[in-house]
């Protein structure tokens, strides 16, 4: 009793001060690459430098999640955006593959939209395809990183990788964030379990709906 005492004090009271510092001073840190990385992104991708898309959050509440753009505006002949795997460029894998393009959902931690720890914020096209289990993931703030993101990343199926998200909505606390921040840093470094394929094999949706048909 005593110990989810204290876990519940983290998550309430500890928690998000923690992401306001570590996120404040990331910021600082890496100021310099983000710099670099935004100049690079325009002189290779082209404008704009900053890729947002509306995500769900905390309780379902969607938000604009800020990345760097990975991806060029190529289209057909009759103007229509090529498919997301002709428009991926070398740049842009390396960014994907470095998680260099996620920098700016530093930002979103700042402003509250997001934790430094957290499960991942997925498409808001997902939101009718989670189980009952599978919405707690809702119950906190989306993270740059998670539980799901150190064992296996994207390289692991929707079944497990949701149920990773669920483990750690149910076991908060200071001990398992730092664990999983260092944990991250060291894949990240690595570039371990990484994979950038954008076709539609990932896509929840088009699984789950699949699985249902």
């Amino acid at each position: 009793m005593k110990k989810e005492r204290k876990h519940q004090f983290y998550k309430r009271y500890i928690k998000r001060p923690m992401d306001i510092v570590l996120s404040f001073i990331a910021l600082l840190a890496l100021s310099p690459v983000i710099l670099a990385v935004a100049l690079l992104v325009r002189i290779k991708l082209g404008s704009p430098v900053i890729f947002k898309q509306k995500r769900p959050g905390l309780n379902e509440k969607i938000f604009t999640i800020y990345k760097f753009r990975t991806m060029t505006d190529k289209r057909d002949k009759k103007g229509n955006l090529l498919p997301d795997e002709e428009r991926l460029t070398g740049f842009g894998k390396f960014l994907r593959s470095t998680s260099l393009d996620e920098l700016p959902e530093l930002f979103n931690v700042l402003k509250g939209d997001m934790s430094i720890v957290g499960p991942r914020p997925l498409l808001t096209e997902y939101l009718p395809y989670y189980t009952e289990s599978e919405k707690q993931r809702h119950s906190v703030r989306p993270g740059l990183t998670g539980l799901a993101q150190i064992n296996g990343r994207n390289n692991v199926g929707w079944d497990e990788r949701l149920a990773y998200d669920i483990e750690y909505v149910n076991n908060i606390n200071f001990i398992n964030d730092i664990a999983i921040i260092m944990n991250t840093v060291k894949k990240v470094i690595l570039k371990s379990d990484v994979n950038v394929c954008t076709s539609d094999e990932g896509n929840l949706a088009l699984i789950r709906s699949k699985q249902a048909g």
